[in-house]
């Protein structure tokens, strides 16, 4: 989790235009397939962003809404407690999975940002010599 608020933080400080990432595809390197199609970059910077905050908080609020829910199950069998460790050790790997995904996400859109920036740079060099 550290690995992805670090990559976020400094996606967050790096890109200063995101307007820039509109029409913007991810490149192959890295990026995980959008779901639903393809999506340009500053759509996914803004879903990186929107994440955040959730993955910062914990599911926190999540857990607060679904309370009332589990006290009303408070009577579990005993059969299902020997499942307990085997159903979080499947959860806590999907949660480093979708984290580790997130992070490379992030960090391929901060890289590809830095490459349009050096891009505009070196046009703007040219056109001026």
């Amino acid at each position: 989790m550290e690995q992805y608020l670090l990559a976020t933080q400094k996606m967050e400080q790096e890109v200063m235009f995101p307007s820039l990432l509109r029409g913007v595809f991810p490149q192959q390197e890295g990026a995980a397939p959008a779901a639903g199609g393809r999506t340009d970059l500053y759509e996914r910077y803004q879903l990186l962003k929107a994440i955040k905050p959730m993955v910062e908080k914990g599911l926190a609020s999540v857990t607060d809404q679904n309370q009332t829910g589990a006290e009303a199950d408070t009577a579990l069998d005993e059969g299902s407690d020997s499942n307990l460790e085997e159903r979080l050790s499947h959860h806590v790997n999907g949660l480093q999975q979708v984290l580790t995904d997130l992070t490379k996400n992030t960090k391929a859109l901060t890289r590809r940002y830095s490459q349009i920036l050096e891009q505009m740079s070196l046009s703007e060099y040219q056109s001026s010599s």
